[in-house]
């Protein structure tokens, strides 16, 4: 495929992506939102969905990656070229970062609603489920739309809860490879990822959100620190590298663990 056809397909299909996933975590927290208090069924499967949309858009374009892990399983497995590496990133990070952008589009009226809640900012003083309140910064009450965060901060674990959940999801994606002797399954996979997407959000996903995409996180979270927002708190950037480093770690070993194991 050409280098407008990936840059095409991966910033369209990660836009949608980010869009309709971040659009539910909207949706389930924004106080003036319909949806508020839907809960994390709801998020779990808003998110497969975003994923069956932007990747079934993307697919004969792209490929449909849509994460830097799947396209760093992918190098390692051999079905993408290293060169086309930056390239791929580059397009889903800037796709990221659009459909963060459409997410604040979609609920503007919401955000300043929220934010200026006398009651939601109440209820901010403290980060709730921490190891250790004073080392940890205090997030925004809006940044869990953006982006995600652990319930307890102990970074070795939350990178190991990354690395597990992303093996898991690249190598259901890499294996997809093996059915119909070896044709894959067509347009089948990407209603295939979204469902292995919802199972590591309602297995998984507990720990820390579940990332497995450091786009889907690093995205998201530029938009928040830039976006002008009253009372957004911050950004938590010291946690930030967790769910771009755990995600990079697992689609690489479930890369090798299929070179291994299936080849």
């Amino acid at each position: 495929m050409s280098s407008s056809d990936i840059f095409i397909g991966e910033t369209i299909g990660t836009a949608i992506l980010i869009l309709l996933g971040g659009g539910v975590c909207a949706a389930v927290t924004l106080k003036a939102s319909k949806a508020k208090d839907a809960g994390w069924l709801a998020i779990t499967f808003g998110w497969g969905f975003a994923v069956l949309t932007g990747a079934y858009l993307a697919g004969g374009v792209s490929g449909a990656h849509l994460n830097p892990a799947v396209t760093v399983g992918l190098a390692i497995e051999g079905g993408t070229k290293w060169s086309d590496l930056p390239l791929y990133l580059g397009s889903q990070l800037l796709g990221a970062i659009i459909g963060a952008i459409l997410v604040w589009l979609t609920y503007m009226g919401q955000f300043k609603a929220h934010l200026t809640d006398p009651s939601i900012l109440a209820a901010q003083p403290a980060d709730e489920g921490l190891v250790d309140q004073k080392a940890a910064p205090k997030a925004g009450p809006v940044l869990g739309i953006f982006s995600t965060g652990p319930e307890i901060r102990n970074y070795a674990q939350n990178v190991l809860t990354e690395v597990i959940a992303t093996v898991v999801l690249v190598l259901a994606i890499l294996t997809q490879g093996l059915n119909d002797n070896g044709n894959g399954i067509g347009v089948l996979g990407a209603l295939i990822t979204a469902l292995v997407v919802v199972g590591i959000g309602l297995s998984l996903g507990g720990p820390t959100g579940y990332a497995i995409n450091p786009v889907r996180d690093l995205g998201p979270r530029i938009v928040h620190s830039l976006l002008p927002l009253p009372n957004k708190g911050g950004s938590d950037w010291t946690y930030a590298w967790v769910p771009i480093v755990g995600p990079l770690i697992g689609g690489a070993i479930a890369g090798g663990i299929y070179n291994i194991a299936f080849k």
